[in-house]
């Protein structure tokens, strides 16, 4: 199965990457929007399946796509959340997931999308006890500027023979020297200690939102310790 394709309400992709993910999706899902589905044809694609309360569409679009529309009334998530979760059920072995659109026309949406990324990591730590790249699916939500995704750090990566009490676990982020980089958090008691990076986060409360943004790397891999399994946010320029 090729990747699948989110795409939300916000700003369309101009970029060559984000236009071929985007063109080479195997599944395109489109959060609840009559624009969307028009720049689609203009490409010469079509959603696959339409998700969201319905509230933006008009008549038109739900005549053309009456077999693709999937109404979700509930207010309690948005309309990306509702995506993600029909895709994940409908389409269980996709392991790619890219989010385009996410943001560009409201800074609020955008918030609220990124921290969905960072709930989708939290609940697979609840559930499974693993980060969703550690069970084999990526996810990360892309733009013309930047790409953002949520991870979590690899436990198995500390042997019991040398587990260090004050570190819950280790990652390694390959994201090449020089590239900007910064990281957020939501829980408080998260610390990080890092080596690539020319700002090392070592003590800094990411949960303050401004401590972690706009650092660099000072080299390919990036390798950070957690003091406990936590999801972070990753947002790559």
């Amino acid at each position: 199965m090729k990747h699948a394709v989110i795409l939300c309400n916000g700003e369309f992709p101009k970029k060559e990457y984000p236009l071929y993910l985007l063109e080479t999706a195997g599944i395109i899902v489109c959060c609840d929007s009559a624009v969307n589905a028009g720049r689609l044809e203009r490409l010469g694609l079509e959603p696959d399946v339409i998700v969201g309360d319905m509230d933006s569409t008009p008549s038109a679009v739900r005549k053309k796509y009456a077999d693709r529309l999937v109404q979700v009334d509930e207010q309690d998530d948005n309309d990306l959340a509702k995506a993600f979760a029909l895709l994940r059920e409908r389409w269980p072995e996709v392991s790619e997931i890219h989010i385009l659109g996410a943001g560009g026309k409201n800074e609020a949406h955008l918030v609220g999308n990124l921290g969905w990324l960072m709930e989708w990591e939290r609940r697979s730590l609840a559930e499974t006890g693993r980060g969703l790249a550690a069970r084999g699916i990526s996810v990360d939500m892309i733009s013309d500027w930047s790409t953002a995704f949520a991870t979590s750090p690899d436990t198995a990566t500390l042997s019991d023979k040398k587990r260090i009490p004050e570190i819950s676990g280790t990652l390694e982020l390959h994201i090449g020297e020089g590239r900007k980089v910064s990281f957020f958090a939501t829980d408080p008691e998260l610390r990080l200690r890092s080596v690539g990076l020319v700002w090392p986060l070592d003590g800094v409360d990411l949960s303050k939102w401004w401590t972690g943004t706009l650092n660099r790397a000072s080299a390919d891999v990036i390798s950070l310790e957690f003091n406990k399994t936590a999801p972070l946010l990753v947002i790559l320029d």
